[in-house]
C-alpha cells in the first residue's frame, strides 16, 4: 500500500509539475526572444562576434607564425590559412566558409 501511495503521488506531482513547468518554460522562452530582438543586444551581439574573429585571427597569424613552418605538409595542405598565408585562400582563411 506504501509503495502504491508513492508511485501516485510520484505521478500527480509529475502532471502538476509538467504543466506548471511547460508554461514557465513558454514564458522565459518568450522574454528572452523578445529581449535577443531589442537593438542593444543585437549591436552588442554583433560587436561581440567582429571581437572574437578579430582575436581568432591574432592568435592564427601567432600560432601560424611560430609553428607553421613546422607542420608536416599533410597538415599544411588542408588548412588554406597556412598554405596560403596571403588570406585569399577563402572567405574564413581556414577553408570553411561555402562548404
Amino acid at each position: 500500500m506504501r509503495k502504491f501511495t508513492f508511485l501516485a503521488g510520484l505521478a500527480v506531482g509529475y502532471v502538476l509539475g509538467t504543466r506548471a513547468g511547460r508554461e514557465r518554460y513558454e514564458q522565459l522562452r518568450k522574454t528572452v526572444r523578445d529581449l535577443s530582438q531589442t537593438p542593444a543586444v543585437q549591436t552588442a551581439t554583433r560587436n561581440a562576434k567582429q571581437a572574437a574573429g578579430t582575436a581568432a585571427g591574432r592568435a592564427a597569424d601567432a600560432v601560424a607564425g611560430k609553428v607553421g613552418d613546422k607542420l608536416p605538409g599533410s597538415v599544411t595542405d588542408r588548412v588554406p590559412y597556412l598554405r596560403d598565408r596571403s588570406g585569399d585562400a577563402s572567405a574564413d582563411g581556414w577553408g570553411t566558409a561555402g562548404r
